[in-house]
C-alpha cells in the first residue's frame, strides 16, 4: 500500500513514523517547506509526486480546496485529518466525494470518537433533568484553530442526538445576561505542548458528571489515521466516516 502524506507538521511525521513501522510505503510527502531527510521525497506539489494508493492529508484548512481539486484529478482517495475547515471546503468536500472515496473525521483518535457517542448518549439521557452541558478544549500553544474541530465534533454528535434544539456559545465575554438551557458552552485553552484534552460537562443540580478524552501522545491520531487508510482500501466514491469504520 503506497501512501502520500500532505503537510509534514507535527500530525503528518508521526503518521509517517508509524506507517513505516507497519510496513506501510510512504512514497512522497508533499509539503512547502524544506525538511529533513526522512526516506522519502518530499515535493511541493501532489501532481510531482510518484504514483501512490491514498493521500493522508494532515495539512492546513487553507490547502485543502486545492488538495480537493488535485487528488480528483489525479483520482487518489483520500483520508482528511485537518480540521478548522469551512463550510465551502465541506460543501466541495461533499460534491467532490460524488467522484473519489474520501474519509473524513475531525479527530482520528478512536477514543474521541468513543466520548463523543457517550456524550450524545448522556445528554439524551439527561434531557429535561436541567443539566447545562459545557464543553472544555485545551491544545498546545501552537494549534491555529479555535475552538478545535474535536470540540465541534462533540457538540455536534450532542445536538442531533437532541433534534437540533441547541445552539452553540463560543464567547460570553460580549454580553451580560444569564445562561440559556438551549446552549452548549465552548471554551478553549491554548498553552505548553499540550496535546490535546476534551471534556465534556453536564451541570445539573447538586450533581456535575465529567466524560474526559487526554491524548499522551500524536501517536493516537496517527493510528486512527493509518486504520482509516486500510479502510479506504477498494471503497467506491463516497463520504465517509468513524461512524463507518466503527460500524
Amino acid at each position: 500500500m503506497k501512501l502520500i502524506i500532505n503537510g509534514l507538521g507535527r500530525l503528518g511525521l508521526a503518521i509517517a513514523q508509524l506507517a513505516i513501522a507497519q510496513d506501510l510505503e510512504v512514497v512522497a510527502a508533499v509539503d512547502s517547506e524544506k525538511k529533513a531527510a526522512r526516506g522519502f521525497e518530499i515535493f511541493e506539489k501532489l501532481e510531482n509526486c510518484p504514483q501512490a494508493d491514498i493521500i493522508i492529508d494532515s495539512s492546513h484548512a487553507k490547502a485543502v480546496p486545492q488538495l480537493l481539486i488535485d487528488a480528483e484529478k489525479l483520482q487518489i482517495p483520500l483520508v482528511i485529518c485537518t480540521t478548522g475547515l469551512s463550510q465551502e471546503t465541506l460543501a466541495q468536500i461533499q460534491k467532490t466525494a460524488e467522484n473519489l472515496p474520501i474519509f473524513l473525521s475531525s479527530n482520528m483518535s478512536l477514543g474521541v470518537n468513543l466520548i463523543s457517542k457517550l456524550s450524545a448518549t448522556a445528554a439524551k439521557a439527561l434531557d429535561g433533568a436541567n443539566f447545562d452541558i459545557e464543553i472544555v478544549e485545551t491544545h498546545h500553544n501552537q494549534k491555529l484553530d479555535a475552538p478545535s474541530g474535536t470540540a465541534l465534533l462533540l457538540a455536534q454528535s450532542i445536538n442531533a442526538s437532541a433534534d437540533g434544539k441547541y445552539k452553540f456559545v463560543y464567547d460570553r465575554s460580549q454580553y451580560m445576561q444569564k445562561r440559556c438551557p438551549d446552549e452548549i458552552g465552548i471554551s478553549a485553552i491554548r498553552g505548553g505542548s499540550i496535546v490535546g484534552e476534551h471534556t465534556v460537562i453536564f451541570a445539573g443540580p447538586d450533581e456535575v458528571i465529567e466524560i474526559t478524552h487526554k491524548a499522551a501522545s500524536r501517536e493516537i491520531f496517527a493510528r486512527g489515521a493509518l486504520k482509516a487508510v486500510r479502510f479506504m482500501m477498494d471503497k467506491k466514491p463516497g463520504l465517509y466516516t468513524m461512524d463507518d469504520l466503527l460500524k
